[in-house]
Protein backbone atom coordinates (compact mmCIF):
# COMPACT_ATOMS: atom_id res chain seq x y z
CA UNK A 1 0.00 0.00 0.00
CA UNK A 2 2.80 2.45 0.86
CA UNK A 3 4.49 1.65 -2.44
CA UNK A 4 1.33 2.66 -4.34
CA UNK A 5 1.09 5.93 -2.44
CA UNK A 6 4.75 6.66 -3.12
CA UNK A 7 4.32 5.87 -6.83
CA UNK A 8 1.24 8.11 -7.07
CA UNK A 9 3.03 10.93 -5.30
CA UNK A 10 6.00 10.59 -7.66
CA UNK A 11 3.73 10.83 -10.70
CA UNK A 12 2.03 13.96 -9.31
CA UNK A 13 5.37 15.65 -8.69
CA UNK A 14 6.61 14.73 -12.17
CA UNK A 15 3.47 16.13 -13.80
CA UNK A 16 3.74 19.37 -11.87
CA UNK A 17 7.36 19.74 -12.97
CA UNK A 18 6.29 19.45 -16.63
CA UNK A 19 4.31 22.71 -16.51
CA UNK A 20 6.36 25.20 -18.50
CA UNK A 21 4.17 28.16 -17.53
CA UNK A 22 6.19 29.22 -14.49
CA UNK A 23 8.25 32.12 -13.14
CA UNK A 24 11.57 30.50 -14.06
CA UNK A 25 10.67 30.21 -17.75
CA UNK A 26 8.98 33.62 -17.76
CA UNK A 27 12.26 35.20 -16.65
CA UNK A 28 13.98 33.71 -19.73
CA UNK A 29 11.75 35.67 -22.12
CA UNK A 30 13.26 38.91 -23.41
CA UNK A 31 12.14 41.66 -25.78
CA UNK A 32 13.39 41.01 -29.30
CA UNK A 33 13.34 37.20 -29.02
CA UNK A 34 11.96 35.29 -31.99
CA UNK A 35 8.64 33.46 -31.54
CA UNK A 36 10.44 30.15 -32.19
CA UNK A 37 12.81 30.86 -29.27
CA UNK A 38 9.85 31.55 -26.96
CA UNK A 39 8.20 28.29 -28.08
CA UNK A 40 11.38 26.38 -27.23
CA UNK A 41 11.08 27.71 -23.67
CA UNK A 42 7.33 27.49 -22.99
CA UNK A 43 5.94 25.37 -25.83
CA UNK A 44 3.12 26.05 -28.27
CA UNK A 45 0.71 28.87 -27.35
CA UNK A 46 -2.79 28.12 -26.08
CA UNK A 47 -4.18 30.74 -28.47
CA UNK A 48 -3.04 33.50 -30.80
CA UNK A 49 -4.75 36.34 -32.64
CA UNK A 50 -3.59 39.30 -34.64
CA UNK A 51 -3.53 41.35 -37.80
CA UNK A 52 -1.20 43.53 -39.87
CA UNK A 53 2.06 42.10 -38.53
CA UNK A 54 1.06 42.21 -34.84
CA UNK A 55 0.23 39.01 -32.99
CA UNK A 56 -0.87 38.41 -29.40
CA UNK A 57 -0.37 34.90 -27.99
CA UNK A 58 -1.26 33.41 -24.62
CA UNK A 59 0.12 30.35 -22.85
CA UNK A 60 -1.67 28.82 -19.87
CA UNK A 61 -5.13 29.42 -18.43
CA UNK A 62 -7.04 32.02 -16.39
CA UNK A 63 -5.18 31.15 -13.17
CA UNK A 64 -1.62 31.23 -14.54
CA UNK A 65 -0.63 32.59 -17.91
CA UNK A 66 2.00 34.26 -20.02
CA UNK A 67 0.82 36.74 -22.64
CA UNK A 68 3.19 37.96 -25.35
CA UNK A 69 2.71 40.53 -28.10
CA UNK A 70 4.82 40.03 -31.20
CA UNK A 71 5.68 42.60 -33.87
CA UNK A 72 6.42 40.47 -36.89
CA UNK A 73 8.26 37.51 -35.37
CA UNK A 74 9.83 39.34 -32.40
CA UNK A 75 8.69 39.80 -28.80
CA UNK A 76 7.55 43.37 -28.29
CA UNK A 77 5.83 43.22 -24.87
CA UNK A 78 5.05 40.41 -22.43
CA UNK A 79 3.38 39.82 -19.09
CA UNK A 80 2.63 36.97 -16.75
CA UNK A 81 0.19 36.38 -13.94
CA UNK A 82 -0.23 33.68 -11.30
CA UNK A 83 3.20 32.19 -12.01
CA UNK A 84 4.95 30.08 -9.39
Amino acid sequence: MQLRILALLSVCVALAACNKINQENYSKIKAGMAKAEVEQIIGEPTECSGAVGLTSCTWGDQKAYISIQFAGDKVMMYQGQGLK
